[in-house]
């Protein structure tokens, strides 16, 4: 399967679009961690475009929890507990193998700040690796899963999202600038992602409509929504 750079959902944000409001919301969290509790501090910009038809989305943590070891785009929280923060590359894969060989207790990835990734092969892997360790997907209030981060969040044998989570996808493009549409239904570039969604506990029509819905909006846009509308397309626990 191509490497695909466009599940980088935060590219979006450098589309210059026309603001006619903005708003910024803040956000704190704790976390308690064997060495003590960790602060974190979130501020989100949404940015409304003049007709209301669009919206960008820059959410930035000004102070990402550190935890008590960092592997990639992870952070140790506790024995128990992880969270995801950054974007997922091709080494994301050997830093989770690297975290819980360190950590062998964790069973829950908190999605903090999950822009995407930047190798969605390697994500797909990551996913998997995800769900065979049985651990579990965690989307706080405030906690922002967009484009490659949604399939991370399905990978959770059990999904648990907060009112006030916020999810985003979008369809893929390659290299060349193609997207899902510019292939056959079932040519392997579109089978991978249907595969993996069945994998992660969807049945066949499922994950086909689930994965029409992601290709429902172009590479250069977004579709948003919260926990409610996820949990009509997957099992929330």
């Amino acid at each position: 399967m191509r490497r695909l750079f466009a599940l980088l959902l935060s590219l979006i944000a450098l589309v210059a679009v026309p603001a006619a409001a903005a708003e910024v919301s803040v956000t704190e969290r704790v976390y308690d961690t064997p060495q003590g509790k960790v602060y974190e501090r979130v501020e989100t910009t949404t940015y409304y475009a003049e007709e209301g038809s669009q919206r960008f989305v820059s959410s930035v943590p000004a102070s990402a929890p550190k935890g008590i070891a960092r592997f990639g785009p992870f952070r140790v929280l506790d024995a128990t507990r992880a969270a995801l923060v950054d974007v997922t590359d091709a080494d994301s894969p050997r830093a989770f193998e690297a975290m819980v060989r360190a950590y062998p207790g964790i069973a829950l990835i908190e999605m903090i700040e999950c822009p995407g990734t930047e190798d969605d092969r390697a994500n797909l892997k990551l996913g998997r690796l995800i769900r065979a360790r049985g651990m579990a997907t965690h989307v706080p209030a405030g906690g922002s899963v967009r484009s490659g981060g949604v399939e991370l969040f399905l990978a959770g044998k059990q999904r648990i999202a907060d009112p006030g989570a916020e999810f985003a996808v979008h369809a893929w493009a390659d290299e060349d600038g193609r997207q899902a549409t510019d292939y056959a239904a079932n040519a392997p570039e579109n089978r991978a992602y249907i595969d993996y969604y069945r994998e992660m506990g969807m049945a066949d029509g499922e994950a086909k409509a689930f994965y029409a819905m992601t290709n429902s909006v172009p590479f250069e846009q977004a579709r948003w929504f919260g926990a409610e509308e996820m949990g009509k397309w997957v099992r929330l626990d």
